[in-house]
């Protein structure tokens, strides 16, 4: 390089760049570094090389080349163009360009040194970048916790391999780790850092530990509150939802969790507005520690004036009367001010429920997606409000596009009879949410997260989109269990997407032709000798494709016997054979969740010396028509948060004795001929409700009650099947058929049956408090408690909806897509079985099934 025709100008770092009158220079202050994880060449300047002047003028120049030197593990592309450094722009020198330059290579964090300088020739420049990257983490580690705990911090902390160290990243996650074990009540908790050179990478890699001591876990030992009059302290903590003093009370958590305290300051100062306290407020608060191990926490409250309602009035509302309006939201004259109930009502602020009726709901419902209801509040004296409610309308919205996304399994044209947002329609909200639990039911999409994307694209018109996540829902088992004192092996599939119409389309065998949300069941139970069955059911729920009425076929054979060895010949028998038809339809009244379903079935008893019926040898005929009218609003079918759900249903034969001539009351009649064809009239009832509590509704209470009774057109003709064995879990590990299993916890199987021939009748009651611990698509985990009451009965006199077995008891439940739902449960019976004087006392029970 000659000295006429090039002009080589190190610009060397650790240079101020001046303003306007300075070249390439060093950034500062330097960002310490732990380890680097490269090293980089000493770069040398010629002492005859000139440099740039802080007097001179600013020159154009065009750069020709960007060279970046000491990058590793980061895209230099990226890097000069995050810079703001590309070739063939044209920059001023002396300027403030490179200084900007290296400012934004330190703003990025991965460098321990920034240094840029120049090559110079003419009115072109070759710009020389040199960076030192931070150390690479190749393993991120704890210690002074659990293996347990270890992996969910690093899953919350997302920590990952390759990632650069920094003193940033390494205070923000010992403030992260702090704070983690902050929430579950240790608040005192250091944590410290190691780190070690990488044995195998030296100088490039590092291991980094993170050393936590939680110390002791502190609770809160006392809440006070100061300046209260109206209310007590006592009732001032009851406001609090998960904030709370340490008492007696082992299912309140003691421990302070920041966002539940500032949620319950806020729900503090609710109860008082309700309460008729407009202007209550919180005017300090404090946290101190009492000990080592207890906290306290004082908030002084400024309660204000209470305030009555003076006057209501209405603003702006055409569509519908203000009489209407007003009648909805129900606050009058000389009313207590209550904001919480208010905006309930509107439908507006966080006391808004889609679910429920409000003002906001009336004009959502007819298509006003952009309605507004806004209450304002003028205080009067020293203790009257006027409430003025402004309604702003704007234009009914007609929905212009529906369209669907995520789906792969499940055919576009199945979800799409699901919706009942279509293209053409008003837009209503009430309708948006009975897709979210039509959807939900289905069984084929994480019901956590279907939620619509409502995007209006005129003043008019709006598209919604519903983004699906699929989840697994087809079944596979193998499984043991124990009946009758023996092993019995299962294997059974489910298939709850099959499509019938493709079995013979070429390549839709993926592993079987699916999407039209068809179901199939096999499956079959045998212990080698004893037991045998074999079932099968098919349901359509849309048969034809057109309409929602639904087909299902199903078909059953089972065998018994008293052969318990292969060696054996069978002297006893009970073999069933069974085949069923029915036809279901959506209603639209009173409500679409109202379903109807009908069925019509044939069964055939066959015993030979069987003692477990009334019926002991012959063939024994059922010929039957089911009825069932139902009703069905749960959100979701594995954690359902809130809704309802009942059936009603009778099964009903021809009355033969009323016209056959036999005369029943001879006791001398055969079985054969007294029960070749059975009657009965058989009525069941099941309700149960959900209702989420908390802000996420994950704290869930389920109530249900249910009663059954078997009833006969002659007393002399009561059936020998068709009866209910009631106490236990309700899985014998093998099929009854001809017997309806009733699940009691607290109690063993058949145990609150009065006779050795089953029950005639029943009734149950049940409370369950739920909490989820896993809601995933791949699996579902949650825990309960309950409270359980039944009993059995042998005749209609004797039934009695009071008088029942009382048990309580705890459990868990895993839903797993590919075996459904398990689970075990704990009970404790308080009163003695049927025929018994000793109390039930302590009982484990095993689920396989989702129960209703």
């Amino acid at each position: 390089m000659n000295y006429s025709g090039k002009i080589f100008t190190a610009a060397a770092l650790f240079m101020t760049l001046c303003c306007a009158n300075m070249s390439a220079q060093e950034q500062k202050p330097q960002e310490p570094a732990p380890q680097d994880s490269t090293q980089l060449r000493e770069v040398t300047f010629s002492e005859n090389a000139p440099m740039f002047k802080s007097s001179g003028d600013p020159k154009l120049y065009y750069i020709r080349k960007i060279n970046v030197h000491g990058v590793k593990y980061l895209n230099p592309d990226v890097l000069k163009s995050s810079a703001g450094l590309i070739e063939g722009d044209s920059i001023y020198l002396p300027s403030n360009f490179i200084s900007n330059a290296i400012t934004r290579f330190w703003s990025q964090r991965f460098f321990s040194d920034v240094k840029i300088g120049a090559e110079i020739e003419g009115d072109s420049l070759d710009l020389e970048v040199f960076l030192k990257e931070r150390p690479r983490v190749y393993n991120w580690a704890f210690e002074g916790i659990s293996k347990g705990k270890q992996k969910d911090l690093l899953e919350k902390l997302k920590l990952k391999r390759g990632s650069e160290l920094s003193d940033y990243v390494i205070d923000k996650n010992k403030k992260l780790i702090h704070d983690y074990w902050a929430e579950k009540g240790f608040r005192n908790t250091e944590v410290d850092v190691r780190i070690d050179n990488d044995t195998l990478r030296p100088g490039q890699a590092v291991n980094v530990t993170f050393l936590i001591d939680r110390k002791e876990k502190v609770k809160i030992g006392r809440i006070d509150f100061i300046g209260n009059t109206q209310f007590p302290d006592k009732r001032l903590r009851r406001t609090f939802k998960k904030t709370h003093q340490k008492s007696i009370n082992i299912f309140k958590g003691a421990k302070l969790n920041e966002s539940d305290y500032a949620a319950d300051k806020e729900l503090l100062i609710d109860f008082y507005n309700s309460k008729g306290y407009r202007n209550a407020t919180i005017i300090r608060d404090s946290i101190y520690p009492i000990n080592e191990k207890r906290l306290g926490i004082d908030l002084e409250v400024s309660e204000g004036n209470k305030y009555y309602i003076r006057n209501v009035s209405w603003v702006g509302n055409s569509v519908y009367e203000t009489d209407a309006l007003q009648r909805m939201f129900g606050v009058k004259t000389g009313d207590t001010y209550d904001k919480k109930t208010m905006q309930k009502r509107l439908g507006i602020g966080k006391e808004s429920n889609p679910e429920e009726m409000s003002v906001s709901s009336l004009y959502q419902n007819e298509g006003y997606l952009m309605s507004q209801i806004e209450p304002a509040e003028t205080i009067i004296g020293a203790d009257s409000i006027d409430i003025e409610v402004k309604v702003f309308e704007g234009k009914q919205f007609t929905i212009n596009n529906v369209g669907i996304s995520g789906n792969q399994r499940v055919d576009d044209e199945v979800i799409r009879r699901e919706l009942y947002t279509r293209p053409g329609e008003l837009y209503n909200r009430s309708l948006l949410m009975q897709t979210i639990r039509t959807l939900g039911s289905m069984g084929h999409f994480n019901p956590e997260t279907i939620m619509p994307d409502i995007k209006p694209v005129t003043n008019e018109l709006v598209d919604i989109n519903w983004p699906l996540e699929e989840q697994a829902s087809d079944q596979f088992n193998i499984a043991g269990g124990w009946g009758s004192g023996t092993f019995v092996g299962s294997v059974g599939i489910t298939l709850n997407n099959l499509s019938v119409k493709n079995f013979f389309k070429k390549g839709a065998w993926r592993p079987y032709p699916m999407g039209q949300n068809q179901r199939l069941s096999l499956s079959a139970q045998t212990n080698g000798t004893y037991y045998k069955a074999f079932a099968l059911s098919f349901t359509d729920p849309w048969l034809g494709g057109k309409k929602p009425n639904s087909f299902t076929f199903s078909a059953h054979i089972s065998e018994q016997n008293n052969a318990y060895y292969i060696w054996q010949t069978a002297t006893q028998h009970f073999r069933t054979y069974g085949v069923a038809a029915g036809l279901g339809k959506r209603l639209n009244w009173p409500d679409p969740y109202f379903t109807f379903y009908a069925e019509a079935s044939y069964e055939r008893y066959n015993l030979k010396n069987w003692t477990g019926f009334v019926v002991e040898n012959g063939n024994s005929n059922l010929l039957s028509l089911k009825l069932v009218f139902g009703r069905n609003s749960v959100d979701q079918p594995i954690y359902p948060r809130r809704g309802s759900e009942f059936s009603a249903s009778v099964q009903a034969t021809l009355p033969y004795s009323l016209w056959d001539g036999k005369d029943y009351s001879d006791q001398s009649m055969s079985d054969q001929d007294r029960y070749g064809w059975v009657e009965f009239h058989k009525w069941q009832f099941k309700a149960q409700w959900f209702q989420g509590f908390l802000n996420n509704s994950n704290l869930v209470l389920m109530l249900k009650a249910e009663m059954g009774y078997l009833g006969s057109y002659n007393k002399n003709k009561v059936s020998p099947f068709q009866r209910y064995e009631v106490g236990g879990d309700g899985m014998s590990g093998y099929n009854i058929y001809g017997i309806d299993i009733i699940a009691m916890r607290g109690y063993e199987d058949g145990a609150l049956d009065p006779t050795n021939y089953y029950s005639r009748g029943y009734n149950k009651y049940t409370a369950e408090l739920r909490y989820p611990i896993i809601l995933k698509p791949s699996s579902q985990i949650y825990v309960l408690g309950f409270l359980e009451g039944g009993n059995a009965f042998d005749s209609w006199k004797e039934f009695s909806p009071f008088k029942i077995k009382r048990s309580a008891g705890f459990g868990v439940r895993l839903y797993l897509p590919v075996v459904g739902m398990l689970g075990i449960d704990w009970g404790y019976g308080f009163d003695p079985p049927a025929n018994s004087t000793t109390k039930s006392g302590s009982q484990f029970h095993f689920v396989l099934g989702q129960q209703f």
